[in-house]
């Protein structure tokens, strides 16, 4: 079998383990990088990636260029967060080049459908259908820890009342300072909301997961979905990799987005983040270190499975950025094969580590 070649965007926290994970797989090939900084352009990737090497590929802000190379996928790890329908565009422009796409965002393309988005979608199908190729938009959260993982476990299921979807993490050495300061709000005043807790902007992020659990388990979840947020504050002055929090202003945030059949909840999707693990107590704990994704079923029988995360160094926020790489790394084969149009994550499953065992 040929090797699938591939162009990564952007060397970014998430891209930079792209290229690592792309380089050591044994099905892939990197054929090109993009990146936006000028500086970066013309440097070897394999220096941008952090290896101890040259992996002979170089830098380039050149969109035409790498679609000369007519590669079989790009892996898309361009910040989206803050130019969400920008990102769209850029994501329909490579597809219309007939070029696979899996992307880390933006998020709400893991399941679009009920955001009021039908232009948007309509425009990436018939990108799609018109070059044959296909996107798909996937990751860790949202993403595998919160769609495929409470599939997968669903089936051991003999009645479902409550699906609970849960990210806890300590996100102390997570390097994306527009995130954490700008929409989450971290180091701001209580009372000065950032730009998720907007109404409405949680169910475009996170309301997705919501919708996609509901869709393949068959539920008729109510029209609109209900979102929550409750903020903390810092007992003590804290300095994380992203942000300073003074004592007293935002340091830790739960919130969920629900799923109602006739007003009762049905799925939840939950996030617990923290600048200190030891904020909060009373909240939600991780299963060990400083963070885990949890899924937890009530019905019969309760069941609930934490999935934990570490990088070879102990930091979970590193190892979330590689196994949300690794997710779009390894569905690379199964979307370059998929139908085209946009792939959701139920229409690959099963996705695996294959090839990636240490020899």
């Amino acid at each position: 079998m040929s090797k699938k070649r591939v162009v990564v965007w952007s060397t970014g926290t998430v891209g930079r383990h792209a290229i690592k994970g792309i380089d050591a797989h044994p099905d892939l090939e990197l054929v090109g990088v993009w990146v936006s900084n000028p500086d970066k352009v013309g440097q070897d990737v394999g220096r941008l990636a952090g290896l101890d090497r040259d992996l002979g590929v170089v830098a380039t802000n050149d969109k035409q260029a790498l679609y000369d190379l007519a590669p079989d996928a790009v892996l898309h790890a361009a910040m989206t967060d803050d130019r969400i329908f920008e990102a769209i565009d850029d994501l329909i422009d490579i597809v219309s080049h007939g070029i696979n796409v899996v992307s880390s965002g933006p998020v709400l393309l893991c399941y679009p459908y009920g955001l009021g988005l039908d232009e948007y979608v309509d425009r990436i199908k018939a990108a799609c259908l018109a070059s044959g190729a296909s996107l798909h938009v996937n990751g860790i959260d949202p993403g595998f820890a919160n769609d495929v993982l409470p599939l997968v476990t669903s089936s051991l299921s003999q009645r479902i009342d409550l699906l609970r979807v849960s990210e806890i993490a300590d996100y102390s050495t997570y390097y994306q300072p527009v995130v954490m300061r700008d929409l989450f709000g971290f180091g701001k005043p209580l009372e000065e909301d950032g730009f998720l807790w907007t109404p409405g902007v949680l169910t475009m992020a996170w309301g997705p997961v919501v919708r996609a659990l509901g869709d393949a388990l068959s539920v008729d979840l109510d029209p609109d979905l209900v979102e929550h947020v409750e903020k903390a504050a810092a007992d003590r002055d804290l300095s994380t990799l992203s942000v300073d929090a003074a004592a007293g202003t935002m340091a830790a945030v739960r919130f969920s987005v629900t799923g109602t059949v006739g007003g009762t909840p049905r799925i939840v999707l939950e996030h617990v983040t923290r600048l200190a693990q030891d904020l909060c107590p009373p909240w939600p704990q991780p299963a060990e270190g400083g963070g885990c994704y949890r899924i937890e079923f009530e019905g019969e029988p309760r069941m609930r499975l934490d999935l934990t995360h570490a990088g070879e160094h102990g930091d979970h926020n590193v190892s979330g950025m590689i196994i949300t790489a690794q997710r779009l790394i390894n569905a690379i084969p199964a979307v370059c094969a998929a139908e085209p149009g946009l792939v959701l994550a139920k229409d690959l499953l099963p996705v695996t580590g294959r090839g990636l065992v240490s020899s």
